[in-house]
């Protein structure tokens, strides 16, 4: 029994320190690991699934597979990953590659023959096991800038065989980090009515103060009853002048663990509730990101552990208490906070509050809806976190729903009826929302059924009925009517819509279709004659652009090729 013992001891402890291989994945580019962004980072609406390697501010490195393996997906998009790789791989695990600017010659000829096959630059597909085989170390691709990228770099990631996205650091992946965490602010927050802080029961602000070792003390506050913490907190590695995301946060009280924040691993699903980790309306009005230490209703995400009360914990009158916050990155340097706590009862401070008498009860467990004027607003149930009341008034063709302070789990649905518009104008119509100091309306998906518009939102905020009628723009940029392009690899086109938006586009060139690349961040629409579909040496070019509500601009010309 003894020797059993201690052979399951010995098996679990190597399982532990083997639960992510090791050496096994390697370095995606030939040159120093250098991030721009880290695993589960904090952005707008989502925790960052991989890593963001710099790429020297240039496009063009050579992209290898970390492992052999299978290409199982490949996916073009005009957002998102822009151009992406995905390589299953012997052991269970894939290997993701983003923002490409084009792929290697053999995976190049596969991609561009189903983009012609589906007459669309926008694809995904899925190879098989034995299609697309991929080498240890092959170049499969070259980095670039394509979709939502803000710069250029390469985005990499490893998930696990239920797609949950992994820190490639944990497989030994390594980037140089000598440097702590950062600390830019600590606030605390009362649970309920009858907790108080520094005699307020609202989010207070509290004073840091450095210490020479790199840790904080904070000014002794004064609570009383069940109160949470919260972080604003980043990382800077030594190469890098960036902040990056932290990837350990662990609290305790009077030396007891309270809770901790492990971000090594999550799932796509639960990626928006990052909207219940941060404090939403900070965010909103603020633009930093404060984590909540503590765990409120309706949060269900699994990066939390080791968790006693959901992170609260309860401040008794004359008493004296530690709080403790210890924040780490990937590499195990740290940096501790310490909150002195005296528990003492004051007197509430009054804050002049909004009445909200003309605000209107929205529910989280039970659906709502809401008329007034031609609009009506659905909230199904789940829709907020938290019971609220919110601002709802319409004024002719505009719906002011609430400020875009409070965190949604999913869209409402805003539905406009558009009977009392004629006919021909009817067609044109769109729900906008309106942004920015001069209130510019932008966009949101529309759908029409009959006489009603509908369109979904998580955003609360002012939304309008707006109407394009003005039809896309068509420019050529290094080409005129009847003129020779024989030295010319590549042809080029502005397009633009100052209103709803770019919908699609379709290129023939003598009748045949011709994959143009589009990239919405400059515009452009671009055709490379590599692709040897223009073989005539005359050649009659039509370009069809549609936006959001149907207004469509063709565009014709011709040009020569020998």
């Amino acid at each position: 029994m003894r020797y059993f013992l201690i052979l399951f001891l010995l098996t679990t402890t190597l399982y532990s320190q083997s639960e992510y291989p090791q050496d096994y994945f390697k370095n995606p580019l030939d040159i120093t690991l250098v991030l721009s962004g880290t695993f589960a980072e904090l952005r707008s609406s989502h925790f960052h699934g991989g890593l963001d390697i710099k790429t020297q501010q240039k496009q063009g490195l050579k992209v290898y597979a970390s492992a052999g393996g299978y290409v199982s997906r490949i996916k073009i998009s005009h957002f998102g990953y822009g151009k992406a790789i995905y390589i299953t791989h012997p052991n269970g695990y894939t290997t993701v590659y983003g923002h490409l600017q084009k792929f290697s010659n053999r995976l190049e000829e596969y991609i561009k023959m189903c983009q012609y096959q589906k007459e669309s630059f926008e694809v995904e597909v899925f190879p098989g096991p034995d299609e697309l085989p991929i080498s240890d170390q092959e170049i499969i691709a070259f980095s670039g800038n394509t979709g939502g990228s803000g710069g250029p770099h390469l985005h990499f990631e490893i998930r696990d065989n239920q797609e949950r996205p992994i820190n490639p650091m944990l497989f030994g992946i390594d980037v140089k980090d000598t440097r702590a965490p950062h600390v830019l602010g600590i606030h605390a927050y009362p649970k309920d009515e009858q907790a108080l802080i520094n005699g307020k029961n609202s989010r207070v602000p509290l004073r840091l103060i450095p210490k020479k070792n790199g840790d904080y003390d904070v000014e002794k506050i004064k609570a009383i009853g069940n109160i949470g913490f919260g972080i604003t907190t980043y990382d800077k590695q030594d190469l890098a002048p960036n902040n990056n995301g932290v990837s350990n946060i662990q609290t305790f009280f009077n030396g007891n663990k309270s809770l901790e924040i492990d971000f090594k691993r999550f799932s796509f699903d639960e990626t928006k509730h990052i909207k219940r980790l941060i404090d939403y309306e900070y965010w909103k009005t603020k633009k930093s990101r404060i984590q909540k230490l503590f765990i409120e209703p309706n949060n269900p995400l699994s990066l939390y552990k080791d968790v006693s009360d959901n992170g609260y914990v309860r401040v008794e009158d004359s008493t004296a208490s530690v709080y403790k916050i210890r924040v780490r990155d990937f590499k195990e340097n740290e940096t501790w906070i310490n909150i002195p706590i005296e528990g003492k009862y004051q007197e509430l401070e009054i804050a002049t509050e909004e009445t909200p008498t003309d605000k209107t009860q929205v529910y989280s467990n039970q659906s709502t809806t809401l008329s007034s004027g031609n609009y009506t607003v659905n909230f199904y149930e789940n829709t907020l976190y938290d019971d609220m009341l919110i601002d709802f008034s319409v004024s002719s063709d505009t719906l002011n729903l609430h400020e875009d302070k409070i965190p949604l789990q999913k869209n409402f649905y805003i539905n406009y009826d558009i009977s009392n518009y004629k006919k021909p104008h009817q067609d044109k119509l769109f729900i906008a929302r309106l942004y920015g100091y001069y209130k510019k309306p932008n966009y949101v998906y529309t759908i029409r059924k009959g006489n009603i518009l509908s369109a979904g939102s998580k955003t609360f905020g002012t939304y309008a009925l707006a109407m394009d009628t003005v039809a896309p723009t068509i420019k050529p940029v290094n080409f005129q009517n009847k003129r020779w392009l024989s030295k010319y690899r590549y042809l080029k086109v502005k397009i633009d819509d100052d209103l709803s938006g770019i919908s699609k586009y379709r290129a023939t060139v003598n009748g045949k279709w011709i994959l143009m690349e589009y990239d919405y961040k400059t515009n452009s629409l671009v055709h490379d004659f590599n692709d040897n579909v223009v073989t005539d040496t005359k050649n009659e070019l039509k370009l069809i652009v549609t936006d959001n509500v149907g207004n469509s601009s063709t565009f014709e010309a011709t040009f020569f090729r020998k």
